[in-house]
C-alpha cells in the first residue's frame, strides 16, 4: 500500500459527464487523507465542473500544459512535489510525462499496454464487461492507497462534494417562476449518446400545462439552430441555447426543479446538483443506464424497452417522460 501521500493528482482529461464521474475520487481521497492536496488535472471546458468540487484543492488545465515544452511540462511537475498521480483517463502522453517527472507512484489499469512501462500500480479490472456503475469502476483505481470499498451510488454522489456551485445571475433568475415547476430541456448530446427525437422534445414542451410549467430549452448556440425554429411559441417556453457559460448553466441547472436529456454532459450536472435529473437511455450494452446513469437522490431514468436499430432516435414513450415530470 501507498504510505501516507501528501499530494494526489486525478487525471481525466475527457467530457462533462466522465469528469462528473470521477470527481467522488477527490471526496474518498480527501477522507482518507485529509491532509493530503487533492488536484485534478483536466480538460479548460470542464473546469467550472471541476471546481464545484469542494474536495479538490487545485485544478491544472491540459491545454495550458500542452503549450510548454518537454522539458517546462516536467519541470513543471517535479516541482509540485506529486507523490501519486491516477490515471482515471488512459492518456499515453500524460502516463509518459509523469514517469519522466519521476513521480513516485503512478497508477493507471492494468488494461492499457503502455501503462506497463509507465504505471508502477496497475489495478487489473475491466470496464467492458463490468455491471459496475462507471463511478464505482473509478474507485478501483484507489487499490494501491488502501481503498477497496465497495461504494453505493448514493455513497459516491455524496463524495462528489458538488457544493460550489456559481451565484446564479439576476436575468436568469428572473427567468424562474414561482408556482409553477421549471424544467429544462436539453434535446442535444454533441453526438455522445443515442437521442430522443427533436419532434418528442417539441411535443412534451408544447403538452405541458403552462400555468404549472415553465420550459427551457437549452444546448450550444451550433445545437440551438438545429431546432431553434421547432420551439413551440408560447408564453412559458424559452429558448436558452447559445445563451450561457458553462458556469452560467451549472448555476441555473441548480436552481430549477428538473432536467430532461439523454445520457450527456447537463444531465450529470442535474443529478449532482440534487434536481430531478429525468435520463434518457438506451438498454444497449455499455450505454445502459446501469454504467452511465447520473449520481443523485433525484435520478429517475427511462430505458428503451424494445432496443431500436442504434442510428435511429431512443424510442421511450412521451407519456413516460411526462409522468417522470409530474
Amino acid at each position: 500500500m501507498i504510505p501516507n501521500p501528501t499530494h494526489i493528482v486525478i487525471s481525466r482529461t475527457d467530457s462533462i459527464g466522465d469528469v462528473s464521474l470521477t470527481l467522488p475520487l477527490a471526496g474518498i481521497l480527501k477522507e482518507k487523507y485529509p491532509a493530503a492536496k487533492i488536484t485534478f488535472l483536466g480538460n479548460t471546458y470542464t473546469k467550472p465542473v471541476i471546481e464545484c468540487c469542494q474536495y479538490i484543492d487545485e485544478i491544472w488545465e491540459w491545454a495550458e500544459l500542452q503549450k510548454l515544452t518537454a522539458a517546462e511540462k516536467i519541470a513543471f511537475l517535479k516541482s509540485k512535489n506529486v507523490t501519486v498521480f491516477i490515471h482515471v483517463f488512459p492518456r499515453k502522453e500524460i502516463a509518459q510525462l509523469a514517469k519522466k517527472a519521476r513521480i513516485p507512484h503512478r497508477i493507471g489499469t492494468s488494461h492499457r499496454l503502455f501503462h506497463l512501462f509507465t504505471c508502477n500500480h496497475r489495478p487489473n479490472f475491466t470496464r467492458k464487461n463490468s455491471a459496475l456503475h462507471e463511478a464505482q469502476l473509478n474507485t478501483k483505481l484507489l487499490k494501491p492507497l488502501g481503498i477497496q470499498t465497495d461504494y453505493s451510488l448514493a455513497d459516491l454522489q455524496h463524495y462528489a462534494g458538488f457544493s460550489r456551485i456559481p451565484d446564479l445571475q439576476p436575468a436568469h433568475e428572473a427567468l424562474l417562476k414561482t408556482g409553477r415547476k421549471n424544467i429544462i430541456l436539453h434535446p442535444k448530446s454533441q453526438g455522445s449518446a443515442r437521442e430522443w427525437s427533436l419532434e418528442n422534445y417539441m411535443e412534451l414542451a408544447a403538452s405541458l400545462d403552462e400555468t404549472k410549467y415553465c420550459i427551457f430549452f437549452t444546448g450550444t448556440e451550433k445545437e440551438g439552430l438545429l431546432f431553434r425554429n421547432l420551439i413551440p411559441c408560447k408564453a412559458n417556453i424559452h429558448d436558452l441555447t447559445g445563451k450561457m457559460t458553462l458556469p452560467e448553466l451549472i448555476a441555473f441547472i441548480k436552481r430549477a426543479d428538473a432536467l430532461v436529456a439523454a445520457s450527456t454532459g447537463p444531465l450529470h450536472l442535474a443529478g449532482l446538483s440534487g434536481i430531478r435529473a429525468i435520463g434518457l437511455f438506451s438498454g444497449q450494452r455499455p450505454i445502459h443506464p446501469g454504467r452511465w446513469q447520473p449520481l443523485g437522490n433525484k435520478v429517475i431514468t427511462l430505458e428503451e424497452k424494445n432496443i431500436s436499430n442504434s442510428t435511429q432516435p431512443l424510442n421511450i414513450p412521451l407519456r413516460d417522460v411526462k409522468k417522470a415530470l409530474e
